[in-house]
């Protein structure tokens, strides 16, 4: 017998958007790991922090920010091996990952690692875009539409290909991939219809039409492009 690996989604920012089964499985964690940037905070533990116990153990998985793979692999293969301890110890481990952890989640690094090895469960979360359509008040699609997300750090003529598509549109990791992203959009008469969405659930949180989005983009932004009828009731 071993502990089991839980992947709990802590879903976009506000703590409210936490599952009841994500908030059961926190309040009684006795480990708790989580990536964090290097010189920071953790984004996911924040989130959660009011609900983790006194006494829990912590795993930070501090991951510099960087192109490259390495030396993140490294990270996480190193955090993998301080989780299979306590995993043989036959304690299980949670671990926070910000939105859902299968939808651009942190935690698929360390899944691909335990899957198949040890006890693995996945707890969704509310996603980054299921947050930004809310907010920006934005339907995606609808009928027989079709929804593609486009990572910006993608290269122009892949992105463009995917703009062919012509239905309704989520760039992630905006970042400092905005300025291409508007020359893109407005390249394909897209931009007019698109929206920016930074730092949705939050305080500080910010919802503009792309022409007035900021020159300088947080990571946790977002551009919806919603579809031509996207208020055409049938």
């Amino acid at each position: 017998m071993t502990g089991k690996i839980i992947g709990v989604g802590v879903g976009p920012g506000d703590p409210e958007l936490l599952t009841l089964k994500a908030l059961k499985v926190i309040r009684e964690a006795k480990v708790i790991a989580y990536p964090s940037i290097e010189t920071g905070e953790s984004f996911a533990r924040n989130i959660v922090k009011e609900f983790m116990s006194k006494d829990v153990l912590e795993i930070p998985i501090k991951i510099p920010m960087v192109e490259s793979r390495f030396p993140s692999q490294l990270i996480y293969n190193s955090a993998s091996d301080e989780i299979a301890t306590h995993l043989k110890r036959e304690v299980n481990v949670i671990v926070l990952c910000q939105g859902d952890p299968f939808f651009y989640g942190s935690f698929m690094y360390l899944f691909s690692r335990f899957a198949g090895k040890y006890p693995v469960e996945i707890i969704p979360g509310i996603s980054s875009l299921n947050a930004c359509s809310a907010v920006s008040q934005r339907p995606l699609c609808s009928r027989l539409e079709s929804l593609s997300v486009i990572p910006g750090g993608m290269d122009d003529e892949a992105f463009l290909k995917q703009l062919e598509k012509e239905d309704a549109f989520a760039i992630m990791k905006v970042g400092r991939n905005i300025a291409k992203i508007k020359r893109l959009l407005e390249q394909k008469g897209m931009a007019k219809r698109a929206v920016y969405v930074s730092h949705a659930t939050l305080p500080n949180q910010l919802v503009l039409p792309l022409a007035e989005a900021p020159e300088t983009a947080p990571y946790f932004s977002m551009i919806l492009v919603p579809s031509k009828d996207e208020y055409v009731i049938y």
